[in-house]
């Protein structure tokens, strides 16, 4: 019998997938615990539109990465920091705080998991991160830290 699975199941398929199985499995595990229903003219435009509606969302998701994207390029977010003994910074960035920073100054919002390096700055000047918004789309965030001036 075949049958639509709605979730991934174990040793059968992943969520979506038309697959073969027996009658018997298919009634009393798959479609009476709901992983699966059976396959039918109706469910087959019923899963192609939802696969339509998936692809149409992801590449929307794509193109808000893009414009992030754009937008990134043109921002630098700069940072005064205390001077401490020889020279260096007293404390240090860490992505937490350009988060927060591209938050509140520029209502830009990305994950800050997503940072491919995720050292903290610990000394001035000026450094690039690359954050990944989107699957394949990689925005590179501009960060000068300088020292705060003293009065």
């Amino acid at each position: 019998m075949k049958v639509i699975l709605l979730q991934d199941v174990s040793k059968v398929g992943k969520k979506d997938a038309v697959v073969d199985v027996s009658d018997g499995y298919a009634r009393n595990f798959l479609v009476a615990r709901g992983l699966a229903v059976p396959f039918t003219d109706g469910a087959k435009k019923v899963l192609e539109k939802q696969q339509a509606d998936r692809a149409a969302k992801q590449e929307e998701l794509k193109e808000k990465a893009l414009e992030v994207q754009k937008k990134l390029e043109n921002i630098k977010l700069v940072f005064h920091e205390k001077v401490g003994s020889e020279g260096r910074m007293c404390s240090t960035i860490s992505t937490k705080h350009v988060v927060e920073t591209l938050r509140n100054q520029y209502d830009i919002s990305v994950d800050k998991k997503k940072f491919e390096e995720k050292t903290p700055i610990s000394a001035f000047g000026i450094t690039k991160y690359h954050v990944e918004l989107f699957k394949g789309v990689i925005g590179e965030i501009t960060v000068q830290v300088l020292p705060k001036e003293t009065k």
